[in-house]
């Protein structure tokens, strides 16, 4: 049995990870994000295509794979720290719940 303080640890840590979680997707939206406006931007849409066409051109795709290759590699450093503090987390929960003999389905 696990003792109030030890659960609120547990509470606490998986909070933790749940917010480190969001923040490394925040950074991945935020980058996928911009690189989109900047792809758009960047080509102004004056063209008037038809009913059916895309107005989305192989030379857009092109765009918006180095603007989203230069905008990863410019946070790669963020990514990478966020990254290592997940893993970090992962694994203190995980030797927490070892310590204290809890199986990982029934605390999450």
């Amino acid at each position: 049995m696990m003792s109030p303080d030890d659960f609120t640890r547990l509470v606490c840590m998986e909070t933790a990870r749940r917010q480190t979680q969001n923040h490394l997707r925040l950074i991945e939206r935020q980058i996928a994000l911009r690189t989109g406006r900047l792809a758009v931007t960047f080509r102004a849409r004056s063209r008037h295509p038809g009913r059916n066409r895309s107005t989305w051109t192989s030379a857009d795709e092109r765009l918006y794979q180095d603007n989203l290759s230069a905008l990863t590699f410019a946070r790669q450093s963020e990514v990478d720290a966020v990254a290592r503090k997940l893993i970090h987390q992962d694994a203190a929960i995980a030797a927490f719940r070892f310590r204290n003999g809890i199986v990982a389905s029934l605390a999450a």
